[in-house]
């Protein structure tokens, strides 16, 4: 059997979501903040929510591409 080295929830994927008091659930608003980067980011809707996660992960992607390209 081979172990993955890769774990299935690695922490740069990690985030904290705050919600705001006057959060509704038809008004989602808050910020969230990927543990291991500090990035944060604000959000007024679930929409912006998910737009904020997918750009994450997308400079994300790119720091990791950019990264093995220096090895």
């Amino acid at each position: 059997m081979v172990l993955n080295p890769e774990s299935k929830y690695p922490n740069r994927r990690a985030y904290v979501l705050k919600l705001r008091s006057d959060a509704a659930p038809g008004a989602l608003m808050g910020r969230l903040e990927n543990l291991v980067s500090g990035r944060q980011r604000e959000f007024s809707s679930a929409e912006e929510l998910l737009e904020s996660l997918a750009c994450d992960l997308a400079s994300a992607a790119g720091e990791s591409a950019a990264s093995a390209g220096d090895v």
